[in-house]
């Protein structure tokens, strides 16, 4: 597990922005099945990524005319119980920090992995997430 004074500056990039945490798989499950849509952040401590992860779904946020109804995140590496019930809504994608993922209705309907955010700057981050917004918010 990370130590919290690594964790916490990064957690409240997010949370500065309106994203309420998600810190166990009770409050993961009720979330989750909420009617409307949903965008999760598993967020991380990776710069390579996660560096450019969280500037771009705060951009796409507050750019998009069309928005989740819910705001949520967690931590890889730090909220163990809450990341691992999330990665189980998230089958049969694998494992993947940091990871967006956008839910209708309950249901997976959006999903960046690692591999699509290491090397990308924040704003195309948030193009890929806005055309997601436009299409099911």
């Amino acid at each position: 597990m990370y130590p919290s004074e690594i964790v916490l500056p990064m957690k409240a990039e997010l949370t500065d922005h309106g994203f309420q945490e998600l810190l166990d798989s009770t409050t993961v499950d009720n979330t989750l099945s909420q009617t409307g849509t949903t965008l999760v952040m598993i967020n991380s401590v990776c710069g390579c990524s996660a560096g450019s992860a969280r500037p771009g779904v705060i951009m796409a946020v507050a750019s998009s005319d069309k928005k989740p109804d819910h705001l949520t995140t967690t931590f890889a590496g730090y909220d163990m119980e809450a990341v691992q019930k999330v990665r189980e809504h998230l089958l049969p994608y694998p494992p993947s920090s940091p990871a967006i993922a956008l839910f209708k209705d309950g249901k997976l309907v959006h999903m960046i992995e690692r591999h699509q955010i290491e090397g990308r700057p924040a704003r195309v981050i948030a193009g890929n997430l806005m055309a997601a917004f436009e299409e099911f918010c």
